[in-house]
């Protein structure tokens, strides 16, 4: 592909770069580009938010780049401090390894193995002597990492800001000399480190990489952006069904919001919202496990919610310890907790089955101290997307 032709291609999606004129340059130096990403194994989990990045890096993969996969199994220790309110809880060395051997995993059911380059920072960070780090740190001012918005937000609001936080950027900025990039991806959010690297670059006397910014997905509640300590987010290694059931609960908003940035369209105008839903979770789930599990999905979700027939559906089993006299509340919040890891409070699950979630076999509970005794094959219906089996 002719670099213009390249370039049109990858600005789609784009939130910001920093040059396009620097991309273009770049992309007729006749050679595979080094195209960074760096992920910090926080948690065991890839979701559809990481998805947004891997999978432009991919789209450089496929033009024949280079991808850099950089894990910061040192920088994953400190936490990004970028977008955050508070410091972030600290993690051992061991726990970002292991987090790390799932994310390979995972995103490589994005990227492709054979123009992956995989390093973890720890590599170069580990080998640096007391000193290295003060002149390494002597470079940045203290200015400069003030001026960061959620640095400045948490100073505004006499929140603390640990003194590790401000080495991140500096780390994050070194890796990018040691791997000698030639483009920077990340969210709209790394602007500010992803800056501090070109300098180091420069000082280095190495060309400058490019900053190349993809959107930050918001994730299921509407709001914040899409992230496992939050609750709100869609994994890729979750289960067919999980996953279809997630989307299916997204807003008619949230979802147009989801077809722009996960499948780079909108929907069809002259589609019905709740089909238009079906369609986005059904490419999701074809995407991340099979088009034969997405149909199956699909099927199971119109045979269990839209048709009401659940007495068909493939359901989970629960076996009560108890089932005789227990208060419908705690009965539903064993249930979410022991089949769906999902620690919902007393009042939530109330709240619930007041308005009429709750049902067994088709009836309705209302009151939540309703004492509920359960037979082998009832189904209990917890809420739109989760019912259960009676064992």
């Amino acid at each position: 592909m002719q670099p213009e032709e390249a370039l049109a291609l990858l600005k789609q999606g784009a939130a910001q770069i920093i040059s396009e004129d620097e991309l273009r340059a770049k992309l007729t130096l006749g050679r595979p580009l080094r195209v960074k990403l760096g992920v910090d194994p926080t948690t065991s989990d890839i979701h559809l938010g990481h998805t947004v990045v891997l999978r432009k890096l991919r789209q450089f993969q496929d033009l024949g780049h280079q991808a850099v996969l950089i894990i910061g199994d040192f920088t994953g220790m400190i936490g990004d401090p970028s977008g955050r309110s508070v410091t972030r809880p600290q993690l051992r060395h061991q726990e970002v390894i292991a987090n790390a051997a799932t994310y390979r995993e995972q995103a490589f059911k994005i990227l492709d193995p054979a123009r992956t380059e995989t390093v973890c920072n720890g590599d170069w960070f580990r080998a640096m002597s007391f000193e290295e780090v003060i002149r390494l740190n002597s470079r940045v001012t203290l200015q400069q990492m003030l001026q960061r918005e959620d640095f400045k937000a948490r100073i505004d609001k006499q929140q603390s800001i640990r003194a590790h936080e401000i080495q991140y950027p500096i780390m994050q900025g070194w890796d990018s000399v040691m791997v000698k990039a030639d483009v920077e991806l990340g969210g709209t959010d790394q602007l500010f480190n992803i800056l501090i690297g070109r300098d180091f670059q420069r000082e280095e006397g190495l060309p400058q990489q490019v900053v190349f910014l993809v959107p930050i997905l918001e994730g299921l509640d509407g709001t914040r952006k899409m992230s496992k300590s939050f609750g709100n987010f869609v994994g890729v290694n979750e289960p067919a069904g999980e996953m279809f059931g997630k989307l299916m609960s997204a807003s008619d908003a949230l979802m147009a919001r989801y077809y722009e940035v996960l499948l780079g369209r909108l929907p069809s105008a002259d589609m019905h919202p709740l089909a238009a839903k079906k369609r986005l979770a059904f490419e999701i789930v074809q995407r991340y496990h099979t088009s034969a599990i997405a149909q199956k999905t699909l099927d199971e979700w119109n045979t269990r919610f839209s048709k009401r027939d659940l007495k068909q559906a493939e359901l989970p089993a629960f076996s009560p310890v108890n089932r005789e006299g227990l208060a419908a509340v705690t009965l539903v919040s064993d249930v979410y907790r022991q089949m769906f890891d999902l620690n919902k409070s007393h009042s939530e699950v109330s709240r619930l089955i007041k308005q009429g979630s709750v049902e067994i076999d088709g009836a309705k509970i209302h009151d939540p101290k309703a004492k509920i005794s359960l037979r082998p094959g009832q189904i209990l219906r917890l809420d739109r997307k989760r019912a259960v089996r009676i064992e």
